[in-house]
C-alpha cells in the first residue's frame, strides 16, 4: 500500500473514533475494521457508504444497550485484493487490537479471511456474498453472513417463477461468483421440475453480451437470467432492451441489481426485470426512516450492503454489550441468543452454522411512468420468509454442522 493511503486511512480512522466512558471489555474498548472498495467496481455498493453504515449502527448502540463503551472505527481500502485484504486484516489484530471485521464484499477476500480470525480469535461480519461462508468455509465461533448470499439470489426468484417444464438459460460470468450462480440455478430449476436449457459464459469484465443474449433469446427459454455483477448486470440489461428481450414473451432476470445499478440503467431501459433484495429503502415506515439518516449524509439511499452491515454490527455491539466481553466465542453466542431487531430486516434469527435467515423479497423494476420520485424503482412481488428462501439447514455443507 501507498505511503499516501496509508496516512489518508489513518486520518479516516481517527475521524471515526468515538471514544465516551470504557466498558468491561478485555482491552477496554471494541475496535471495529472495516474493509471495503473505496475506488473499484463495488465502491458504489460498499466503500464510504460501508464506513457510514458502521458509524451509525456505533452511535445507535451508543444511545442504547452499549452507554458507557469505548468503540472505535478503522477502514481501509482492500482494493478487491485478498492478498492486500489479509495483509491489512492482520497488521489491525496484531497491531491496533481490533476485534471484528465487516463488509469484505468480495469472494476472494472472504474466502481468505476465515482462517485468519480463527486463528486470530476475532470475528468477521459478511453483509453478504458467496454461500460458501455458511457452507464448506464456515466458521461459525467467527463468522456470520447477514443479508445475502449467492444462493438466496437465486432461490428467491427461481422458486417463485418456475412452474413444472418452464425454461432457463443463463448468460454467466466465466468466474467463481458466475459458476456458483449456474451452480444453484440449475440445482433449484431441476428440483422444482423446470428445465434448465444450458448457459453461454462471457469474460470478466464482459467486452460485448451482444452474442451470449442473442443465444439467449434463441435457446426457447421462458426465463433469461443475468448470473453476474455490476457493470456486466448493467451491460446486460442494456443489450437485452436494444435486443427486445425486456417486455416480450422472455423474462428476463437479475440475480446481482441494486438500486445503484437502475439509476446508473434508467427505469426505460431495466423496467420489467426481476430482482431479489434482502433491503430495500422503501419497505416500510422504519426502512424508510434508517434510509433517510443514510441518505442526509451519503447522497444516496443505502445498498442492501450497506443496510446489512448497519445491522450486522449494530447487533455485533449489542451482544458484546450484553456478553461484557469482545470474545468472538462469547460474543457471537449472545449474537444467537439475543433476538435482532433494528429498522433494517424482519423475522430475522441468527443460525447455528452463521447464516443469518430474514424475510426476502422479489421486486419488479418500474416503469417510468409508475415511478414517484428519484429512488422509486421498485414493486414488491412477494415476501418470501426466511425459512424458505435461504438454503435448509439440514442441507448445510458446513463441517461443524455435520459433526
Amino acid at each position: 500500500m501507498k505511503k499516501g493511503s496509508l496516512g489518508a486511512l489513518a486520518a479516516l480512522a481517527a475521524g471515526l473514533a468515538i471514544t465516551p466512558a470504557t466498558a468491561e471489555l478485555s482491552d477496554g474498548m471494541v475496535k471495529i475494521g472495516v474493509l471495503t472498495d473505496m475506488s473499484g467496481v463495488y465502491s458504489d455498493i460498499t466503500g464510504k457508504g460501508s464506513i457510514l453504515a458502521t458509524r451509525l449502527a456505533v452511535e445507535d448502540c451508543l444511545k442504547a444497550e452499549c452507554a458507557g463503551m469505548k468503540i472505535e472505527v478503522v477502514s481501509a481500502d482492500h482494493q478487491n485484493k485478498a492478498d492486500v485484504a489479509s495483509v491489512i486484516a492482520r497488521g489491525w489484530i496484531d497491531q491496533q487490537g481490533v476485534d471484528v471485521l465487516a463488509d469484505m464484499s468480495n469472494a476472494s477476500i472472504q474466502l481468505a479471511i476465515p482462517p485468519l480470525v480463527k486463528e486470530k480469535n476475532r470475528v468477521a461480519l459478511f453483509p453478504g456474498g458467496t454461500a460458501r461462508l455458511t457452507g464448506d468455509a464456515c466458521q461459525p465461533d467467527h463468522i456470520v453472513q447477514w443479508m445475502w448470499d449467492t444462493y438466496v439470489q437465486v432461490a428467491g426468484v427461481a422458486n417463485r417463477l418456475t412452474k413444472s417444464g418452464t425454461k432457463w438459460y443463463l448468460v454467466t460470468a466465466d468466474y467463481a461468483l458466475g459458476h456458483q450462480l449456474e451452480a444453484d440455478t440449475k440445482a433449484v430449476v431441476t428440483a422444482r421440475q423446470g428445465a434448465f436449457l444450458g448457459s453461454t459464459r462471457h469474460s470478466f469484465p464482459a467486452v460485448d453480451l451482444s452474442s451470449p443474449l442473442i443465444a439467449a433469446q434463441g435457446s426457447g427459454a421462458d426465463v433469461i437470467a443475468l448470473a453476474n455483477a455490476g457493470g456486466d448486470t448493467i451491460n446486460g440489461i442494456k443489450t437485452a432492451r436494444e435486443f427486445g428481450i425486456t417486455g416480450g414473451k422472455q423474462k428476463l432476470v437479475a440475480f446481482f441489481l441494486t438500486v445503484m445499478d437502475v439509476r446508473s440503467v434508467g427505469l426505460a431501459t431495466a423496467q420489467g426485470t426481476t430482482v431479489t433484495e434482502g433491503f430495500y429503502w422503501d419497505l416500510d415506515e422504519r426502512t424508510r426512516a434508517f434510509s433517510e439518516r443514510f441518505k442526509a449524509q451519503n447522497g444516496t439511499v443505502p445498498s442492501a450492503i450497506h443496510a446489512g452491515i448497519y445491522s450486522a454490527v449494530r447487533h455485533y455491539l449489542k451482544a458484546a454489550a450484553a456478553a461484557g466481553s469482545d470474545d468472538a466465542k462469547a460474543v457471537i453466542a449472545k449474537m444467537r441468543e439475543l433476538p435482532i431487531q433494528d429498522d433494517v430486516v424482519r423475522n430475522a434469527r441468527l443460525r447455528e452454522d452463521g447464516r443469518m435467515v430474514h424475510d426476502f423479497y422479489v421486486f419488479e423494476v418500474k416503469k417510468p411512468a409508475a415511478s414517484k420520485g428519484e429512488w422509486d424503482f421498485y414493486d414488491l412481488v412477494a415476501t418470501i420468509p426466511g425459512d424458505e428462501a435461504f438454503r435448509p439447514l439440514g442441507q448445510s455443507t458446513c463441517p461443524a454442522i455435520r459433526k
